[in-house]
């Protein structure tokens, strides 16, 4: 990526600004990042976002713009507020995002770790 890009990102850079310097280095319109991403993030949405008029999206469009573009998904959730740079609470974000639709409770939440980890438990 662009080291100017990151660097804007370090100098406190809103989200939007930084997913707009993104997206034109790709060479991508607002349309292009809608059609590639399955329109799980609309032209307007990701306009009203470069434009500082949503600042905290939810992780779930992070995440999807992260791949898209290429660029970390745990430093998107720093900019946006989500975490504060701990490995801990990151990698707590990062997870959430494949149980942010359910509206799960912490406990429902790490019952299902302890499942997921009693099968994958069961394979070796």
């Amino acid at each position: 990526m662009n080291e100017q890009i990151a660097e804007s990102s370090k100098a406190g850079v809103t989200l939007g600004a930084y997913l707009y310097a993104v997206r034109k280095t790709l060479g991508l319109t607002l349309r292009d990042v809608e059609e590639k991403t399955n329109k799980q993030v609309s032209n307007a949405y990701l306009s009203q976002l470069e434009n500082n008029k949503i600042q905290q999206p939810s992780p779930n469009i992070l995440y999807a713009l992260s791949e898209l573009y290429r660029i970390d998904y745990s430093k998107l959730m720093e900019i946006a507020g989500y975490v504060s740079g701990a490995k801990a609470t990151a990698k707590r974000h990062s997870r959430a995002v494949a149980f942010a639709d359910m509206n799960l409770t912490e406990s429902e939440e790490a019952a299902l770790l302890r499942y997921l980890r009693f099968i994958r438990s069961e394979k070796d």
